[in-house]
């Protein structure tokens, strides 16, 4: 239908309203972003164009921000070439409510909302936080096959956290991509704000500082700013890997290891266990992986630390009645998953023989942590899960995964004499693991005619695991089949990779990642697997698959149906009363 005479004019407005008004670059927090009452972070407005100070326009609930923030702002006038930046650092918003922030300058407008939330009075005295980095579904499978047994279709027990009586589902998306990693994902349970990967702790803006993105409040900084609470952060990964880290770190780039270190002794934290002692040195010492002088370990012990550098100081600090902060590295780098520890003494196990378990720093941690009458936040992370599920290898992703329930059933006895905690068990991400049926050694033809599916699957034979849940051999004549669902170009055994943990892919000539020979050389029926994933990647990555949470103790009734992992974050602090504002 033609325009009418009329219609050209209103056509003509349109067009030259939506040419006045052109949308900013971005506002940190983003939009739809929830805070909690009385945390502190960071707002930065970002515009495409360069603008002078006294045009902009900036209003809090349509009143101007200046009346109702005290921070001074810090104004950037053309921030790497990309435009203006304003800057307000460390604002704290103490009325619960719907917040409206708009930015006006010349042709240039933006606005977000907010939902800025309280919370009730506080309900718990203790939360211990597991994450089991990576931990998918058929890891638990898995690891229940192994270590309780399975007969006529009935597993012979559960784990530790199979039978809590709250789950969710979880998203773990970012704010950047579908497919998360760790620091971005833990960042969100440290916050209750999204980020990007590989970032934690900020928004992720157009600063070129790794250090200068606006900031978020850890749960840890809330803890240490608004109680008396103690803190507790336990990992056998580096302590400067992501998930550690995103307890008291703000950075764009998770690999800013010796800044993580050093957040880490900055961030009061009574217990720190793990990893990662090639941080904690100073650069004259062999194998630090520091640039400067500073020697944390001696620092942690000045400011009345014990310290254990293996398992038996670990043991004797963890049980010792004046103990009151603990620091522990038990390795230079990541630790030694339990299925090389305990049985094949592969990797690093002959270096590093005095490593501690998963369960006697969780069991130190609580002992320390326990004294102090304010109660604790414990953190724990079973990050080898992970570690192992990247390389596709399952079996010793099973053995951490049935440690972390080792390490779940001791936070459980301590919840029975102490009902007033909250324990809380859940994968970051997933990754692409299932199992598809049982390899049987004793079937004709090639390998993979030796795996059978439905009836012809029946049952691995693994031994009867031990006390601790380990079986005492994986070389079994008939195995699960379990498969990664990505993956690079590798060779499938179908056999459990006894001589260390398994490299599917390395580099060619070319600089492309390739099947990894070794393995066609141990097996001559390997099946060579064409990868589905790019050229440069040399192992497994993650999914976005929903993360299964389960949860015990007051509060944990929050957690139903289906989540996204900021919202991990606000049931902890709603139940801590972090955010509690008396009326």
């Amino acid at each position: 239908m033609p325009l009418t005479k009329i219609a050209y004019p209103i056509l003509f407005i349109t067009l030259l309203l939506q040419a006045i008004w052109v949308e900013a670059a971005a506002i940190y927090p983003i939009n739809k972003a929830s805070i909690l009452v009385g945390s502190s972070f960071d707002i930065k407005i970002e515009f495409d164009q360069e603008h002078k100070f006294e045009d902009l326009d900036i209003q809090l609930n349509n009143a101007p921000i200046k009346a109702q923030i005290k921070s001074q702002p810090v104004f950037i006038s053309n921030e790497s070439g990309k435009g203006s930046s304003l800057i307000y650092r460390d604002v704290q918003l103490t009325k619960p409510g719907q917040y409206s922030l708009i930015a006006k300058s010349g042709q240039e407008s933006i606005q977000v909302s907010w939902d800025v939330y309280a919370s009730g009075p506080r309900k718990v005295k203790n939360v211990i936080f597991f994450v089991g980095d990576g931990m998918t579904i058929a890891n638990r499978t898995s690891a229940r096959v192994l270590s309780k047994g399975i007969d006529e279709g009935k597993y012979q027990g559960k784990l530790s956290f199979d039978d809590m009586p709250n789950m969710a589902l979880i998203g773990t998306s970012g704010s950047d991509s579908l497919i998360t990693d760790s620091a971005n994902s833990m960042s969100a349970y440290t916050t209750g704000h999204k980020t990007a990967v590989n970032a934690m702790g900020v928004y992720v803006s157009r600063a070129t500082d790794n250090l200068s993105h606006p900031k978020v409040e850890t749960i840890s900084e809330l803890i240490k700013r608004k109680t008396k609470m103690s803190v507790g952060i336990v990992s056998d990964a580096e302590l400067q890997d992501a998930t550690p880290g995103a307890m008291v770190a703000h950075t764009r780039r998770r690999a800013d290891k010796p800044y993580i270190a050093d957040q880490l002794f900055a961030s009061g934290a009574e217990v720190i266990l793990g990893g990662g002692s090639a941080y904690f040195y100073p650069q004259s010492t062999k194998g630090s992986k520091r640039k400067d002088d500073k020697n944390l370990v001696a620092q942690f012990e000045t400011s009345g630390y014990s310290i254990a550098l293996n398992k038996q100081e670990l043991l004797a600090a963890g049980n010792a009645k004046e103990t009151k902060k603990l620091f522990g590295v038990f390795h230079p780098d990541n630790m030694d998953g339990s299925l090389d520890r305990f049985f094949l003494k592969k990797n690093t196990v002959a270096q590093y023989p005095d490593q501690p378990d998963l369960t006697e720093m969780t069991q130190a941690a609580i002992n320390v942590l326990s004294k102090n009458p304010n109660g604790f936040f414990l953190m724990v992370e079973a990050a080898l899960i992970d570690k192992f599920n990247h390389p596709l290898d399952w079996e010793r992703a099973a053995f951490d995964t049935i440690m972390l329930s080792n390490a779940v059933q001791i936070a459980k006895d301590f919840a029975k004499k102490n009902p007033d905690t909250l324990i809380i068990v859940t994968p970051d991400h997933t990754h692409s693991g299932s199992i598809s049926g049982v390899v049987n050694d004793a079937k004709p033809g090639p390998l993979r005619d030796k795996v059978g599916v439905y009836a012809e699957a029946g049952y691995p034979n693994y031994p009867k695991a031990n006390v601790a849940g380990y079986p005492s051999q994986i070389d079994v004549s008939k195995r699960l089949a379990f498969f990664y669902g990505n993956y690079p170009d590798h060779y499938e055994t179908l056999h459990p990779k006894l001589d260390g943990t398994f490299k599917p892919a390395v580099k060619d000539a070319s600089g492309k990642y390739v099947a990894n020979p070794k393995y066609i050389q141990l097996h001559e029926d390997a099946i060579h697997m064409t990868g589905n994933l790019p050229l440069h990647q040399e192992m497994g990555v993650h999914t976005a698959d929903d993360a299964v949470l389960n949860a015990m103790g007051p509060g944990s009734e929050k957690f139903r149906g289906f989540m996204d992992n900021t919202e991990v974050f606000k049931v902890m602090v709603e139940t801590l009363g972090l955010g509690y504002t008396k009326r």
